[in-house]
């Protein structure tokens, strides 16, 4: 697959990177493969976990392509560079079509990113998973590799004011590989989303504790933050979402396809 536009987009972001001045935390990068299909699955917090989470396979030397909504691909902007970067778009009414392209994918040999949690966490604790992963990563025959990102929701994420201040200490974890079968795609999420748990606390807890005051609004409720709980982050978006349907209606949306 030809890459003109990727590697100058990498280069790009790694300046961006010295000129914020980022502590960037990458532990774990040896858990993907440098050939081969390979499927990262990523939480998500903030706008900008497409870049952290592509990070993440970067020490392996791969490009990841990353799965994302089809009004990306629709917008006038973004559009042609995802198609550029050779990114997966998910249409909502077709998301079958998106999983085999997906294998598709992985079957030549590519990495692709996958949110299984489909939308930014308010909460930022994962919110329930889509089988979606699992699924793609037992049709293709190929590793599930667990990918945790902190810190990236401090620059810009929902319902809060973007921050690119200097210095921002960004950590990304890669876990060990998975291997689901598909047998029970149910359990086999449910593993993965208990994995990802797992490694989202140690990143929360072993993040400088002088970046996390008590109160702060990028820490989930539990961990002494201010940020939404699971249950009120839920219902906030139920609310988003019966608004972007009411503005649909009213011919001032474009109509999720």
């Amino acid at each position: 697959m030809r890459d003109l536009t990727y590697p100058p987009i990498i280069l790009a972001a790694k300046a961006g990177f010295r000129a914020l001045g980022q502590k960037i935390t990458i532990t774990g990068a040896q858990h993907v493969p440098r050939s081969g299909g390979v499927l990262l699955a990523v939480n998500h917090v903030s706008y900008v976990d497409f870049v952290y989470g592509g990070l993440a396979a970067n020490p392996s030397g791969r490009k990841v392509r990353f799965m994302a909504k089809r009004e990306l691909f629709d917008h006038r902007w973004t559009g042609p560079l995802m198609r550029s970067l050779h990114h997966i778009e998910v249409d909502r009414a077709d998301g079958e079509a998106s999983l085999r392209t997906a294998v598709e994918f992985l079957a030549a040999g590519e990495a692709v990113g996958i949110f299984p949690e489909a939308t930014i966490s308010r909460a930022l604790e994962l919110k329930e998973y889509k089988t979606g992963a699992v699924r793609i990563a037992a049709e293709a025959g190929v590793p599930l590799v667990p990918v945790v990102l902190w810190g990236t929701q401090r620059m810009m994420t929902k319902d809060h004011p973007r921050d690119f201040s200097r210095g921002t200490p960004i950590t990304i974890s890669v876990g060990t590989p998975l291997h689901p079968v598909g047998e029970d795609p149910a359990a086999e999420t449910a593993e993965l989303h208990r994995v990802m748990s797992a490694m989202l606390d140690e990143a929360i807890r072993s993040y400088p504790a002088a970046e996390q005051p008590p109160g702060c609004w990028w820490l989930p409720r539990r961990y002494g933050g201010s940020a939404p709980t699971l249950e009120e982050a839920a219902a906030m978006d139920a609310e988003e979402k019966a608004a972007r349907a009411a503005r649909r209606a009213a011919g001032g949306e474009p109509p999720d396809r």
